[in-house]
């Protein structure tokens, strides 16, 4: 029922900026978490930034300050503003959906690359 679509990844060289977005849609629920994940070749998925449902937001230790998540809560949209991004910053970046109700599971999208040029 929920299909998970990400938007905005490119190539983009040191020290400049992205924004990503990511929408749920398929129901009328608002998502309980929505997070953004990173995958570079070779190595384990890992969380960048989630937001919940109360506009909590956590952050790697690797992107604070750096990086910026935000959400529009009933509507399931979540972005990702990304600034003075580095090379290690490469990778398939994953929009994630937690549900506790409703639809309830856990749904990710098909991934956009981010590529950071030295």
């Amino acid at each position: 029922q929920v299909q998970v679509v990400e938007s905005g990844g490119g190539l983009v060289q040191a020290g400049g900026s992205l924004r990503l977005s990511c929408s749920a849609s398929g129901t009328l629920i608002g998502a309980k978490t929505m997070a953004w994940y990173r995958q570079a070749p070779g190595k384990q998925r890992e969380m960048v930034a989630s937001v919940t449902n109360s506009a909590d937001t956590n952050y790697a230790d690797f992107v604070k300050g750096r990086f910026t998540i935000s959400r529009v809560y009933l509507k399931n949209t979540l972005s990702l503003q990304m600034n003075s991004l580095r090379p290690e910053d490469t990778g398939a970046y994953y929009c994630y959906v937690k549900f506790i109700v409703g639809p309830r599971g856990d749904y990710w999208g098909q991934g956009t690359q981010v590529t950071v040029s030295s």
